[in-house]
């Protein structure tokens, strides 16, 4: 039961995360359709200065998030090192580049002027998002504190590459009788 308490935190967070980044790139699939279209003064669009930036980093934040969740999902089924590695790597570029759209809707507040419903909702979620990656990456590398947390990251037998026959590197390389 303790070698599942990252595992049983991470899920729901996983799921939850996915449905927020889908909910991300629909509104700025929808915004950036507008914006292309020469349409920024529709009644639930406007925007500023910062609006194209945020739009194609939210993007692009979305996607990455959608395609980390799902190495995310395989890692919470496998639950092992080497898929640890894949969910890892993945989610931390996706945090990266949510922290990136979370500048920039910062700083779309920041310079403020009249923004539609569907631009607030779409800062909102990508500052909520820049939080909840941040805890979920944490939860993926709980290992690396204790492995009560989840698959370890010392595994004494990674990256001692090729041994000679009949030597076992668990044991430090001591020749083990055959049977």
């Amino acid at each position: 039961m303790a070698r599942t308490v990252g595992r049983n935190l991470a899920a729901p967070l996983l799921f939850l995360n996915l449905i927020m980044y889908f909910v991300v790139l629909g509104f700025a699939s929808w915004c950036l359709n507008k914006y292309i279209n020469g349409q920024t003064n529709h009644p639930s669009f406007g925007g500023n200065g910062a609006t194209p930036f945020l739009l194609t980093f939210a993007i692009l934040a979305a996607v990455l998030g959608i395609i980390s969740k799902f190495a995310g999902g395989n890692h919470l089924r496998a639950w092992r090192n080497d898929s640890l590695a894949a969910a890892g790597s993945s989610s931390l570029v996706a945090w990266a580049v949510t922290l990136l759209a979370f500048g920039l809707a910062c700083k779309e507040i920041n310079i403020g002027g009249w923004r539609g419903w569907r631009l607030r909702v779409l800062e909102g979620f990508i500052i909520v998002l820049a939080f909840t990656q941040l805890l979920y990456v944490l939860l993926l590398h709980a290992g690396m504190f204790s492995s009560r947390y989840g698959p370890g990251y010392r595994d004494p037998d990674y990256g001692l590459g090729p041994t000679p026959a009949g030597t076992d590197p668990a044991k430090g390389g001591v020749t083990v009788p055959r049977v």
